[in-house]
């Protein structure tokens, strides 16, 4: 047996034969030379904050790679793993190893949809934390841009005292992190990517399927690109392709997404004539409320006391973008605000008052934005993008890229590496690959599909009418399109798709 085939096999044997409950030590370790060959090395499943019931079956541990492979004598980061058994009685051999989208959200809470989606059905489901994350070491957590978050939705989405706050937030991370002898420049898609590939020899495994969503898809298919070795099947959801992937990007989505929610409601005849001209509506709402926007209480949608917020056109646009109001109520919201009432909105901004302090991993999300997303462009070329996407909208909505507000300030603080000639590189590839698109996303818009398509040869497109953002999960369409994939990589079966409309949108009386 080759050296590199036996180390992968003894290490996959350990990892079956200790029992789920051994001890891990969870510090970062260096050495004055090398940096040490990736291992695996089994351990308990991490405690979730919320129970993930997959887990009491899973086999667990830790990934250690370097946390920097071109810097000798780097430090060893651990990346908390689990494979999650199939339930078929005679499962394939090939595994799923699944790409969380973010970059820096807990990918253990993504088991659950995971799960019910089918993907662990006929093969087991491979799922490992991106590097920070939490349950890795170390974990790149920001509670200060949390805490931040929260006081958020009582300020105007693009005032000055907001900016001063944010950076402030950023800052105070990035130096304790830099502090603790965190290579933030370490923390980028290129080394995640390396990170994948070294857990599939560390698990022994000949070869795998990959399913990617969001950024996860930006991540796929940089893999893909790198790394080809032992990949099967590669899936990918609400597809961010890696050359397209800048911030005025973000506009041309979220102009995609709106348009395409209230065209499909001009198209229903009940929303259609229920709540005529939409796009007038929400443009008036826009400029009316970024004029005199709106100081409200408001309780959480999903319960907790009432809090202070201010809804003006930054924030509806952002909320739209968001996914914050359901896609179905979204035209009804719409007219409610238009007529004075503006609470399904409020409720939806106060929602992000209720922050989970600690389980997000901003500082990889800052590492893979301000390394990849934002160089080669400033200020005024999001603002440009935003005219093109929104005409006659505020530039002051229009100066802040959705869901990124002052990245290029965030960006300047953070100061990490430009990454771009790495990184905004198309995939070229035969590998068997599906593509699975939403009409209503506002985030990886659903016509970018195409972009990723052009260099993959042998790949399938699906557009799934009525699903927002992460396809997959919400469809069970979308769900029987990836199954039948990942059974015939060639041939999937997509009939299903034919005759899908959006769910019928909310009718409220006059």
């Amino acid at each position: 047996m080759h050296a590199v085939a036996a180390t992968a096999a003894l290490a996959l044997a350990a990892f079956c034969s200790i029992p789920s409950g051994a001890a891990l030590p969870h510090s970062r370790t260096a050495g004055p030379g090398p940096a040490a060959p990736p291992r695996f090395v089994p351990g308990p499943c991490p405690e979730t904050p919320a129970p993930v019931t997959a887990l009491s079956t899973a086999r667990c541990g830790f990934l250690e790679v370097p946390e920097n492979r071109a810097r000798p004598g780097s430090p060893t980061i651990r990346l908390a793993t689990a494979v999650v058994p199939a339930t078929s009685a005679k499962p394939a051999e090939d595994p799923v190893v699944f790409m969380a989208g973010g970059p820096g959200g807990d990918t253990f809470d993504d088991i659950p949809f995971l799960v019910d989606s089918g993907l662990n059905r006929d093969r087991p489901l491979i799922v490992m934390a991106q590097r920070g994350n939490l349950h890795d070491r170390p974990n790149l957590a920001c509670p200060e841009l949390d805490r931040f978050a929260a006081r958020y939705v009582g300020l105007g989405h693009d005032a000055p005292q907001a900016e001063r706050r944010l950076l402030d937030s950023v800052k105070k991370c990035r130096n304790r992190l830099a502090a603790d002898g965190i290579d933030l420049s370490a923390y980028n898609t290129t080394e995640n990517a390396a990170d994948f590939a070294d857990l599939r020899t560390a698990l022994g495994i000949p070869r795998w399927n990959v399913y990617g969503y969001s950024y996860g898809s930006d991540l796929a298919l940089t893999y893909l690109r790198r790394h080809p070795q032992g990949i099967r099947a590669v899936a990918i959801d609400s597809v961010t392709p890696p050359q397209i992937a800048t911030l005025p990007w973000t506009w041309s989505s979220a102009r995609e997404g709106i348009e395409n929610l209230l065209g499909a409601c001009a198209a229903e005849p009940r929303c259609g004539s229920r709540y005529p001209d939409l796009r007038r509506t929400l443009t008036e709402q826009v400029r009316r409320l970024e004029a005199r926007p709106l100081t409200l209480t408001a309780r959480p949608a999903r319960g907790g006391d009432p809090v202070k917020v201010v809804l003006d056109g930054g924030a509806l646009l952002n909320l739209l973008v968001a996914n914050a109001v359901k896609a179905p109520d979204v035209p009804a919201a719409i007219e409610e605000l238009g007529h004075g009432h503006p609470e399904r909105f409020a409720r939806a901004r106060a929602a992000d008052s209720v922050q989970a302090v600690g389980e997000t991993a901003h500082g990889l999300t800052e590492s893979v934005a301000c390394g990849e997303w934002a160089p080669g462009s400033g200020p005024s070329d999001v603002l440009k993008a935003g005219r093109r996407a929104f005409p006659g909208w505020p530039d002051t909505v229009l100066a802040q890229a959705p869901q990124l507000p002052f990245q290029h300030q965030v960006c300047r603080v953070w100061d990490v590496p430009d990454r771009t000639s790495a990184q905004r590189v198309a995939t070229v590839s035969a590998v068997p690959t599906l593509i699975v698109s939403g009409t209503f996303d506002t985030k990886t818009g659903a016509s970018w599909a195409r972009a990723a398509a052009r260099t993959l040869s042998r790949s399938t497109s699906v557009r799934i009418p009525g699903i927002g953002h992460w396809v997959v999960p919400q469809s069970p369409c979308a769900q029987r399109v990836l199954a039948s994939f990942l059974a015939r990589p060639t041939a999937p079966d997509t009939a299903c798709v034919a005759g899908l409309t959006p769910k019928p949108f909310t009718i409220v009386p006059k």
